[in-house]
């Protein structure tokens, strides 16, 4: 993706963590240098030499002195003029990148911003692998890719599970080539060890072989011991298994909490350790309990994960390797064929000549990158690699600007068509189309992103935010030559309108963006590349499989000791504890609901959280006579925001690499930016009409609820960032108020939307008449931070 360069020319695209350039070598897999309080390393100063990941430094003392903010009055500032690097600026579009593309088609810059995305898109980063592995890998995974693509058109003739039994066992052995155990061991093992490697180790290779053969097994059609027999036999052992059946599914079971490990850190193997301790031990628990049941011996849940539909092989992992692997393919396709560098220059020249062009162009990048991507860590370093210099220039503060790129980019993970994995086991669990999931899904997202727009306005006018001039052609001409861009998104949404599935219609989206990448010589997806992309998306496929499949661990354990039900009933009883009022237990269900998600996502990937809150949760809500749609999108949306709740914020700690701000304050910033995501979910199971807000209801309901939410995200946007547009400051108590009216206004019933607007009403006055006393104009911003 090309960066925005400063006037001089010069780019600044962030450099991996581990690059040399940064300084002594460090293990790639451990993240960027911290300090052990977790905020990035400074020199004595206190400012950071370098970020995390290596993106600009912060201004120091002897540096060129940052342009001092000026208030937006009298004097007209100066505007700061940057120059991007578009497909038709500085050079011929139909001539390959000058930054000189590698054999997998990405140029200097954008070969950086892919390794410091991969530094967040999970806790270990992959290895890079060359040589046999590399090779090895790259053979297994166009397997990988081929066999799934094949299974779109030609399904396997002996079922649906045959071809989940085949696509793990070529899926998990790649996790132990990619992933290192990264094992903190003491000194005289790592002795014992030898000199450390970059590539597999000897261990490495033994849980290969072992991942083959535990995964392999119930198809092998021979006989191993008491067992095998082939996938028929297997299956007819179901509930009977034989010691050697007992053997390798537990191999499997241990194989995929490593795998977890190593992909996702420790918080999610111990969780599904935990249920695994409660189906062993749930027997001994006093039978008065509500969460005590009957008791499982071992074999009962090894058959429950190894050969039941509900464990290894059940929904999580069949949404992997029937939706998301094709997903990662497509955007892998989409940014080789330069659709990535597109969208960015687009949001540039589509603001270029704002006063608030800076923070827009950001902005829009998330919302367009995020309908291709699905990640929001991945997200954010895109988008901020190629717009941080542009913010910096216009005067924002590396943490505000870090928690900006932070909110902007987990929107891709709530921005249609390619919503995150969850998205896919929605449609799953609830037999419903992907198309009707994108639907429910399409109103909340252009909240969300009216929420940072807000949010963007407002700061631009409080703090004095300096007009950026941004140096581009007109998007028009951008879009005449590089609109195409759009035309396999637009395919996607057309094929499933039409009633084509959601797997054919992305490969038809894959073949029409290879076919279009002709039209600029620079990104053609020739074989050599067509083969990268492919690998590529497999590769992003390794974490999400591991898993997957490890959730079953958790869907199985909880579906043989009937823990949802009891959960759920735990939760009601608490609310009514405090309430037999039923509106209000629902309420307050939602409210514990809605913290304890968040505190699960802390903790383990949005894939796992969703399939936790959905199996503990969503019962409750489903209780309280809340529908499915609005439980499921309820779970869904706080599983997402575990990428911006501190303080953990995966999405906020890949922003504050690439500004090179603290940590700490560019969470609480990331906070306040994306706050709508986290009350805009409440509105969908507390009332009737909230369901407009997910497109169900008639366009009435539906127009009711997006304008009235709408209102209330503008007004909890001023209370957040205590400005009004258009007249100035809001103090303490405007601010009170306004949060009052705009989390009234949620309540989408016509009382409380009375009350709420009355409220916001108030406010406005409120701040109104505070710049008359004060005798300012309203264009007179206050000259403190935020």
């Amino acid at each position: 993706m090309s960066p925005i360069s400063s006037p001089d020319g010069s780019s600044s695209p962030p450099r991996p963590a581990n690059s040399p350039a940064d300084g002594p070598a460090t293990n790639p897999a451990d993240g960027p240098a911290t300090h052990p309080a977790g905020e990035p390393a400074t020199h004595p100063a206190g400012e950071p030499a370098t970020s995390p990941g290596g993106g600009p430094p912060r201004p120091r003392p002897g540096a060129e002195p940052a342009e001092p903010a000026e208030p937006d009055g009298a004097h007209s500032p100066s505007p700061t003029t940057l120059a991007t690097k578009p497909h038709q600026t500085g050079r011929d579009p139909d001539k390959p990148d000058p930054s000189g593309p590698d054999p997998s088609g990405l140029g200097v810059a954008e070969r950086a911003s892919r390794d410091l995305a991969a530094q967040f898109e999970d806790e270990k980063p992959g290895r890079v692998l060359s040589g046999p592995a590399g090779l090895l890998l790259t053979t297994a995974a166009l397997a990988v890719g081929a066999l799934a693509l094949w299974q779109v058109f030609r399904p396997l003739s002996q079922g649906s599970k045959y071809y989940l039994i085949i696509f793990l066992a070529g899926v998990l052995p790649l996790v132990f080539l990619a992933y290192p155990a990264d094992l903190r061991l003491p000194g005289r093992l790592r002795i014992w060890r030898g000199r450390a490697s970059t590539g597999p180790t000897v261990s490495d290779w033994v849980l290969v072989a072992l991942a083959v053969a535990a995964c392999l097994y119930p198809v092998l059609p021979i006989r191993i011991g008491s067992g095998g027999g082939g996938y028929n036999a297997f299956l007819d052992r179901q509930g009977l298994l034989t010691p050697t059946d007992l053997v390798l599914g537990t191999i499997l079971l241990l194989l995929l909490l490593e795998a977890c490990r190593r992909t996702t850190g420790w918080i999610l193997p111990a969780v599904c350790l935990l249920f695994l301790g409660y189906g062993y031990y749930g027997g001994f628990l006093p039978q008065s309990w509500p969460v005590a049941h009957a008791g499982l011996d071992f074999s009962q849940l090894v058959d429950a994960f190894y050969n039941s539909d509900s464990g290894f092989y059940g929904t999580p992992l069949d949404v992997a390797a029937s939706y998301i692997v094709l997903f990662t393919i497509y955007g892998a396709a989409l940014e080789f064929s330069g659709a990535g560098r597109f969208f960015v220059e687009l949001s540039a020249a589509a603001f270029r000549r704002s006063r608030t062009a800076a923070g827009r162009t950001a902005v829009a990048s998330g919302f367009l990158l995020g309908t291709v991507s699905g990640s929001g860590a991945a997200t954010t370093v895109s988008i901020g690699a190629v717009t941080w210099p542009l913010l910096r220039r216009a005067g924002y503060p590396p943490e505000r600007a870090g928690g900006m790129l932070a909110a902007a980019g987990v929107g891709a993970i709530l921005s249609p068509p390619t919503l995150g994995a969850a998205a896919f086991i929605i449609a799953e669990y609830l037999g419903v189309s992907y198309l009707q999931v994108l639907g429910w899904a399409t109103v909340p997202t252009v909240l969300y992103y009216l929420g940072i727009l807000f949010a963007v306005e407002i700061d631009a006018r409080r703090s004095g935010v300096r007009p950026a001039v941004i140096d581009v052609g007109s998007p028009w001409r951008l879009l005449a030559r590089f609109g195409y861009h759009f035309a396999s998104l637009i395919a996607i949404i057309v094929f499933l309108a039409v009633d084509v599935s959601a797997t054919r219609a992305v490969v038809f989206a894959i073949l029409l963006t290879v076919a279009l990448s002709f039209l600029d010589r620079a990104h053609r997806l020739t074989p050599g590349r067509l083969v990268t992309a492919l690998v590529t998306g497999v590769r992003g496929v390794l974490a999400v499989t591991a898993v997957c499949a490890a959730a079953g661990i958790i869907t199985a354990t909880t579906t043989k000791t009937g823990l949802g039900p009891q959960a759920a009933a735990l939760l009601i009883g608490g609310a009514q504890a405090v309430t037999s009022d039923p509106t209000f237990v629902l309420v307050l269900t939602a409210l514990l609901a809605a913290v304890a998600l968040t505190l699960l996502g802390l903790a383990v990937p949005v894939t796992a959280s969703f399939v936790i809150g959905w199996v503990i949760v969503g019962p409750a809500l489903l209780d309280l006579g809340v529908t499915a749609p609005a439980a499921a999108m309820f779970v869904f949306y706080f599983a997402v925001l575990s990428e911006v709740s501190p303080p953990t914020a995966l999405a906020a700690v890949a922003a504050a690499a690439v500004t090179g701000g603290r940590l700490v304050p560019t969470m609480w910033q990331t906070l306040r930016y994306a706050l709508p995501a986290y009350l805009i979910p409440i509105a969908f199971v507390i009332t009737p009409a909230g369901l407009g807000l997910l497109g169900i209801g008639g366009v009435q309901r539906i127009a009711f609820a997006a304008v009235v939410t709408a209102l209330s995200v503008a007004v909890l946007a001023v209370a957040a960032g205590g400005w009004l547009p258009g007249v100035g400051r809001a103090g303490a108590p405007e601010r009170v108020l306004g949060a009052l009216a705009g989390v009234t206004l949620l309540w989408l019933e016509p009382v409380p939307v009375t009350v709420g607007a009355a409220l916001a009403a108030v406010a406005a006055a409120g701040v109104f008449l505070r710049r008359r006393s004060a005798g300012r104009p309203s264009t007179n911003p206050l000259k403190e931070r935020l």
